[in-house]
């Protein structure tokens, strides 16, 4: 492991090599946008809203999968920066129905959050009004393909953590729809284990715990992190004949 040292918003920073532009960035107490980005799963640059400029390159750089250079200079806020991100949560709202007033996730959800924090209060391109269904075949969840921003946090939970891979993204462009198993309802899946990792990680109302009202549901990321650490520091490693439910001793 190297160190580098580059310049983010006119200050010296130093960072490991392997680390991407996103940790540092945070590291660095700045805040940047993300949907498609959690800690805990891979990156998949699909959002774009972690656009920054970096001198030199051609275009903008999707900050969570960009490894840090030496001497990369970077650029995180700037009034063309504000106009993309805008610009890309206009485009989130426009695409399918994201009607906030009726959304077990008003005043919790991530894409609402975002659009506050980026100024974003009006809609400049012509809303296309999908007709999209609600699959509410699962005995214990809902999936609302309306509020769906295709970030693909279920999918990669599901994948990465779970190890179940029910979900995954069916179609191209405007098409794309997030789909269980072979595209059958939830409810029929004989692969997914009813474990809500799911329903957690997802930003918006798409995905919800049935019997949710309006404006009720909460969601918790913090559940990743402490999967990720247990399995990182072999905490629930019992082959000492240790009970299940009993801690291991310490020392």
């Amino acid at each position: 492991m190297s160190v580098v040292t580059l310049t983010i918003n006119d200050e010296l920073v130093s960072a490991r090599s392997e680390q991407t532009l996103l940790e540092v960035i945070r590291e660095q107490g700045i805040f940047i946008p993300t949907l498609c980005h959690m800690d805990g799963l891979s990156e998949r640059g699909g959002c774009r809203l972690c656009l920054v400029e970096v001198i030199g390159s051609r275009g903008l750089q999707a900050a969570c999968v960009t490894k840090v250079a030496e001497g990369m200079n970077v650029t995180t806020h700037s009034e063309r920066l504000n106009k993309y991100r805008r610009m890309i949560l206009e485009l989130l709202f426009s695409e399918r129905n994201h009607v906030c007033a009726v959304c077990v996730m008003n005043g919790n959800c991530e894409l609402q959050a975002l659009a506050a924090i980026e100024g974003m209060d009006h809609v400049r391109y012509d809303y296309l009004c999908p007709d999209l269904a609600v699959d509410l075949s699962h005995e214990r969840f809902g999936l609302d393909h309306n509020r769906c921003v295709l970030c693909t946090r279920c999918v990669r939970v599901c994948d990465e953590i779970e190890g179940a891979h029910t979900k995954d993204v069916l179609g191209r462009g405007i098409n794309c729809r997030i789909i269980n198993d072979l595209n059958q309802p939830w409810g029929s899946s004989v692969s997914c284990t009813s474990c809500g990792k799911c329903v957690q990680v997802c930003p918006t109302g798409a995905l919800f715990k049935k019997g949710s009202s309006v404006a009720e549901m909460e969601k918790r990321h913090d559940f990743l992190a402490w999967i990720m650490a247990g399995r990182e520091k072999n905490e629930w490693d019992h082959s000492e004949k240790t009970p299940y439910y009993a801690p291991k001793p310490r020392g």
